[in-house]
């Protein structure tokens, strides 16, 4: 039996410590706000999945039902969703997302 969108973004959520939805991939952002997204993750050298919606539009409509979040990218740590680019800006400026990086012992980009 297929999963739904929402069993399948659950796993990808769960199944990973850090995961970024986000328009375009790591090497190739697809938009300003999806560039920020890798430069603070890529910054904090944490180790992270990233899923490109673009490739698919199941996922790319399903994420914002998932998380009750309008806009990509999407942060998830640990399974918790934490936000999009603006937020992540916001906890990074405040030493926020480092201290969740080191409390959660994540693993260094490698």
């Amino acid at each position: 039996m297929e999963m739904s969108v929402n069993e399948r973004i659950d796993e990808i959520v769960k199944g990973n410590d850090v995961v970024l939805f986000m328009k375009g991939s790591p090497l190739f952002p697809q938009c300003g706000f999806s560039s920020k997204a890798i430069a603070i993750l890529d910054h904090l050298n944490v180790a992270y999945e990233s899923v490109d919606v673009l490739q698919d539009m199941e996922i790319r409509a399903g994420i914002k039902d998932y998380s009750d979040w309008p806009t990509i990218p999407q942060l998830y740590v640990k399974g918790e969703f934490l936000g999009g680019s603006d937020i992540m800006m916001e906890m990074f400026e405040a030493g926020e997302l480092q201290a969740i990086v080191d409390a959660e012992g994540l693993a260094k980009a490698g």
